[in-house]
């Protein structure tokens, strides 16, 4: 009998090692805390709905930030850059005029288009002029923000489209847009990392670069490809915000990139590169929101939700330095 126990326990551990599995281990942790904190009120669909729409804007970018971290980049103007993508989408919108529907096509269409170019501009400067990632991005980060200020002459850039205002608030089958944007998008680029070349590339390069230089594969295309995806995630956030808001402030998304940074850390994927999980992503980024939600649901100030944030990253790093 014991015997049996014990060969019982040796095929549970052989088949669910919880080091393996950390994030989704610290997740249901942290959403019986939370639960049990903000009780009722944290398990309130009304409650749960706007926790997942607060996050999916950074959760989006962060999508685009893990295939970044993992070919052994980061970028820091993702911030800055939605701003400017969705200040300069209304732009385009307003000049077919108010409720123009093709003023609308062509604000979404610009707010995508832009800020895949930003992002493709970011992957350009650092695989073909060879600049490191963090001088690049964050001198990037800076030219956005600067240029958005100056088109809004510091006030606000406001739509006079108010059809545009229906894409970010609207609602599909009970769940908000930037939601359903969400996880639609991390479905596709989970496919894209597991199930394409290109995906086992940015693993391989992000590992080691020289190895996979000698297998022959283009690694200044391989280490592009993540920043104009990241670009391009940026780009719905941008239009998702914008729409929402039905304008832009210039100092708008500030943080974002410490947003995007924080869900892929503790969603798993190590700073250092060469693996990393979209799905992990989702986790980090929703756990991003369940702290943020429990600490407001437990009456602590706002302006300790920031040092809580750094409290989680650093022991996610730490429990990845553990494995």
């Amino acid at each position: 009998m014991i015997s049996n126990d014990t060969t019982s326990m040796g095929d549970i551990r052989k088949y669910f090692n919880w080091r393996n599995h950390t994030t989704l281990v610290g997740f249901l942790a942290l959403f019986l805390l939370a639960s049990i904190i903000g009780w009722p009120h944290f398990l309130k669909s009304r409650n749960l709905i706007t926790l997942l729409r607060q996050i999916s804007y950074t959760g989006i970018i962060s999508l685009g930030m893990t295939l970044v971290i993992i070919s052994g980049g980061f970028d820091l103007s993702v911030g800055s850059m939605t701003a400017f993508a969705g200040g300069v989408a209304i732009f385009a919108m307003n000049s077919f005029g108010p409720g123009s529907s093709m003023g609308v096509a062509a604000g979404i269409l610009t707010a995508l288009i832009f800020a895949t170019f930003l992002g493709s501009l970011n992957g350009f400067l650092i695989t073909k002029w060879r600049i490191a990632p963090f001088i690049a991005t964050l001198g990037t980060m800076s030219i956005y923000r600067s240029l958005v200020i100056y088109i809004a002459q510091a006030g606000n850039i406001e739509s006079i489209n108010m059809s545009y205002g229906i894409i970010g608030s609207g609602s599909v089958l009970g769940l908000p847009v930037p939601v359903w944007m969400f996880f639609i998008i991390a479905g596709v680029l989970h496919v894209f990392l597991n199930h394409t070349r290109t995906g086992r590339y940015i693993c391989a390069v992000g590992d080691n670069e020289q190895v996979a230089r000698y297998s022959a594969i283009n690694i200044n295309l391989i280490r592009f490809i993540p920043y104009a995806i990241t670009g391009f995630t940026v780009g719905v956030s941008a239009l998702l915000w914008s729409s929402r808001l039905n304008c832009v402030n210039p100092s708008d998304c500030s943080g974002y990139e410490l947003d995007a940074i924080a869900a892929v850390v503790i969603g798993g994927t190590p700073m250092t590169g060469g693996r990393g999980s979209i799905i992990g992503t989702v986790l980090g980024a929703i756990m991003l929101g369940i702290i943020n939600n429990m600490l407001v649901l437990a009456g602590v100030s706002s302006y300790l939700q920031l040092a809580a944030k750094g409290v989680v990253i650093i022991v996610a790093v730490l429990l990845q330095y553990k494995k």
